[in-house]
């Protein structure tokens, strides 16, 4: 009699990537992934001990493939600039995992590669090491709801997007300016929340890296 099969730690971290992909980590369960892989919870739990920690496994994934291939390069400001934006490619490519990275957030190695670097290019920058642990967890904070909320933006669906534009527009264009003049004054200019987002993030991020630097003795 044929035994059940044993599935590895990364064929099971393949398959919770791909359910994510199509889902959110809210409708996420073992149950789910451990029914996708023909087997049952239990032995799933011999690779990890409970959701949250099978979750932040996947996450992990994510800031791996970010940092293959990573070379610190430029002044401090830049080599920040750069690891954000290669964050922000890799869970653009897979946004469903974004919010679990910002929820759960990760202890691997892929975790500490991106600690690691962000660490050395604040000393890069000359802050006093009493200021770096404060100035890194702005950054990640920031960097996490960025990529979260652009994740978000890209996971509806033409149908949806469509919908909430014409919400916005009524919402905008329709204010009343005895209410809400200041809205009514800036009406035509106020765009919505998914618009130039890439702009967006990176003059954002470069504010909060001049913020830093106004603090280097």
């Amino acid at each position: 009699m044929t035994g059940r099969r044993r599935w590895s730690t990364e064929e099971i971290l393949d398959t919770a990537a791909e359910l994510l992909r199509t889902g959110d980590a809210e409708s996420f369960s073992v149950r789910k992934l451990a029914a996708a892989l023909g087997t049952d919870s239990s032995s799933l739990y011999r690779h990890f001990r409970n959701k949250t920690e099978l979750l932040r496994a996947v996450a992990d994934r994510i800031l791996l493939a970010a940092m293959d291939g990573y070379r610190p390069d430029g002044d401090w400001k830049q080599r920040i600039t750069a690891l954000a934006l290669r964050l922000r490619e890799a869970f653009g490519e897979q946004p469903q995992l974004a919010t679990v990275w910002g929820r759960y957030a990760s202890g691997g190695t892929g975790s500490r590669l991106v600690m690691e670097e962000l660490l050395q290019a604040l000393r890069a920058s000359g802050l006093p090491d009493e200021e770096i642990p404060a100035r890194y967890h702005r950054i990640v904070i920031l960097l996490a709801a960025l990529i979260a909320s652009e994740a978000g933006i890209s996971t509806i669906t033409p149908k949806e997007y469509e919908q909430a534009m014409e919400q916005f527009r009524v919402a905008v264009l329709g204010a009343d300016p005895e209410r809400f003049p200041a809205l009514a004054h800036f009406a035509r200019d106020i765009r919505p929340l998914g618009a130039d987002r890439p702009a967006a993030f990176e003059e954002i991020l470069a504010a909060q890296l001049a913020h830093i630097e106004a603090r280097i003795p």
